[in-house]
């Protein structure tokens, strides 16, 4: 029984390795496979015609940060 389990448990740090060596060697970025939101026809993370309160302080929040940076 452990003698399966060691081997299941390699197998899987295999495939592991191996996917990361892929994505190392390529230096492309992660993506979904199907498009995501944008797939959807959605332009924004909540499809909702006006964003709630909470969503309109990080707005003004981030707003802020753009104007007072030096770059």
């Amino acid at each position: 029984m452990l003698t399966v389990f060691i081997a299941t448990f390699t197998i899987f740090l295999l495939v592991i390795f191996g996917m990361s060596l892929g994505f190392i060697v390529k230096r492309k970025s992660i993506q979904g496979s199907c498009g995501g939101i944008a797939a959807l026809g959605m332009e924004k993370a909540c499809n909702c015609p006006e964003p709630c309160d909470a969503r309109k302080n990080r707005i003004e929040r981030e707003a802020k940060l753009q104007k007072s940076r030096i770059l």
